[in-house]
């Protein structure tokens, strides 16, 4: 009898062990759930945050596009009505293809009678490509952030505009050198628009050799 009550001692001391035992498990437990709870809490809060701060740089970026969107267009306008004379407008269409950001370009032509819409390349011939391709070169230099330092370089600009409107073309870029005080360095076959330079240089080929000569004012 004596040995089934010791045998059923070491029962119950094994069982208090083995209780004990998943009670501190069962406690571990609990203080991690605990822990993961106030995780969770914490990872929600900053998925919150994360929105916001998502929300302000989508709505920062829309208002940043759209001011250089109107820049631009204001800039390339500005640019055709001088060259043309004409009550001609520049805009930028923008639209999502395929989770991208995609502009189109237009020039509409404002009459008395008629608004047409067109692209560059249908409108007027290809001078009106030339002077828009020149005008978004200024355009994009002016609003870059960080600034791009340095000359504008041209290579035959505006090799498509009748020669009605050549000499706008050269006013419009030596306004455009003195208002952003920046250096315009251009080759070009058209006599008008090396004539406007302060430094013209003529280069001829002979034979295998480019020679470079200044043309005196």
């Amino acid at each position: 009898m004596n040995e089934q009550f010791n045998q059923l001692d070491k029962n119950i001391t094994n069982l208090r062990d083995i209780l004990a035992r998943e009670e501190g498990k069962r406690d571990k437990l609990i203080e991690q759930l605990s822990k993961n709870d106030r995780m969770l809490i914490e990872t929600k809060k900053e998925i919150e945050l994360l929105e916001e701060v998502s929300l302000v740089f989508q709505k920062t970026s829309e208002f940043a596009r759209e001011q250089a969107k109107f820049q631009i267009e204001t800039l390339v306008t500005k640019c055709l009505q001088y060259v043309f004379e004409s009550n001609i407008e520049f805009e930028i269409e923008l639209n999502e293809l395929r989770n991208k950001a995609n502009a189109e370009f237009y020039v509409t032509d404002i009459t008395d009678e008629l608004i047409i819409k067109t692209k560059p390349e249908l409108s007027r011939g290809g001078g009106v490509v030339d002077i828009v391709s020149l005008a978004l070169r200024i355009a994009f230099l002016q609003i870059h952030k960080p600034p791009i330092e340095g000359p504008l370089i041209l290579d035959e600009p505006a090799k498509h505009v009748s020669e009605d409107y050549i000499y706008n073309v050269g006013d419009f870029l030596k306004q455009t050198s003195e208002m952003f005080n920046r250096q315009i360095i251009m080759v070009t076959h058209n006599q008008h628009l090396s004539s406007i330079g302060n430094q013209a240089y003529k280069v001829q080929l002979v034979g295998s050799k480019s020679i470079c000569t200044l043309i005196e004012e």
